[in-house]
């Protein structure tokens, strides 16, 4: 929809993942799917975190964290995107479109930290675990998650304000699934020399610096885990490690294809295949693999499972009774 300098835009459209009709109630399907176990896996997971008081240590207080942040920002996309599978207008207002963006950007910004910190606290726990009690007790741990949601939020806010002054005149048909900044600014006609230069140093550095820290702590803790003598002790070192491990590989990867690089036509029709990745796939896989991989989660569900089993006899029996 082509427009004049003097039409002022109230709603954008989302052009999705397809033009396709014949598979919008396919895609609908596959998706509301992968949404629903995604909210039951994150909130599975902090309830279960929240029920077993064995669970209550800070690695389980920052997974409780990133399954939060994990649900909130898959949520902030998926029910418009699935709206507008079985929508013939595909339409955003204006507000919302900005909205969606500034909580995309800063719930992604807050991952990136709480991984970090996840990452330091594996190095205290094999690289100083005497010290463990002290380091990582509960005031630390609170400033370790309360510091991302801060920054992430304050970031979030000044990359949103620099988009939303920007004048929109071109088009209001944003080539993307949910409102994202690199298709935006593609409709401005203003000048954007400013927005991406910000855009792309603040993807740089809050990747970089948040991958930095989670490799300079595994470098630690390498070293650490080779210096123990027993195969044993290594495996078991390792083992504390792997799932937080898959989780950065999986979220990082994506994230650095689709935001370290300035917007063009090619780059965005791949963004949005990247997108679906750290929107759908690492909030779906994640409580799978810190609960696969790790047998205090899978011990705790067995309890929380078998107790809500005997309860739910219990009270049978005494209704029939």
């Amino acid at each position: 929809m082509p427009l004049t300098n003097s039409t002022k835009i109230t709603e954008f459209i989302l052009q999705g993942l397809t033009d396709c009709p014949e598979l919008q109630p396919l895609l609908f399907v596959l998706f509301l799917l992968v949404y629903l176990v995604t909210v039951l896996g994150n909130m599975g997971m902090m309830a279960l975190i929240r029920l077993d008081a064995r669970l209550h240590t800070p690695m389980y207080f920052f997974l409780s964290n990133l399954a939060f942040v994990d649900l909130c920002y898959t949520s902030t996309a998926t029910p418009q995107m699935l709206t507008n599978f079985l929508s013939d207008k595909k339409t955003i207002s204006f507000i919302g479109c900005f909205i969606q963006c500034y909580l995309f950007i800063a719930l992604l910004l807050t991952e990136f930290y709480i991984l970090a910190a996840m990452a330091y606290d594996r190095y205290v726990t094999i690289c100083n675990p005497l010290r463990y009690s002290l380091k990582m007790s509960r005031r630390v741990c609170i400033c370790l998650v309360m510091c991302p949601y801060i920054y992430g939020f304050s970031d979030g806010l000044f990359q949103v304000i620099l988009t939303i002054n920007m004048t929109f005149c071109k088009s209001n048909v944003i080539n993307h699934f949910y409102c994202a900044d690199p298709p935006l600014i593609k409709l401005s006609c203003s000048d954007t020399y400013i927005k991406e230069h910000a855009m792309l140093r603040s993807a740089s550095f809050n990747l970089c610096s948040s991958l930095t820290i989670i490799l300079v702590s595994y470098v630690f803790i390498i070293a650490a885990i080779l210096k123990i003598k027993s195969a044993e002790g290594r495996h078991k070192a390792f083992s504390t490690c792997g799932s937080h491990v898959m989780a950065v590989t999986l979220f990082y990867g994506t994230l650095f294809c689709t935001y370290v690089r300035p917007p063009s036509d090619k780059s965005l029709e791949e963004s949005k295949i990247i997108a679906v990745f750290y929107t759908f796939v690492s909030p779906l896989l994640n409580p799978l693999i810190y609960s696969l991989r790790n047998k205090d989660v899978k011990q705790a569900l067995k309890t929380v499972l078998r107790q809500n089993v005997i309860r739910t006899v219990r009270c049978l029996y005494f209704l029939i009774k």
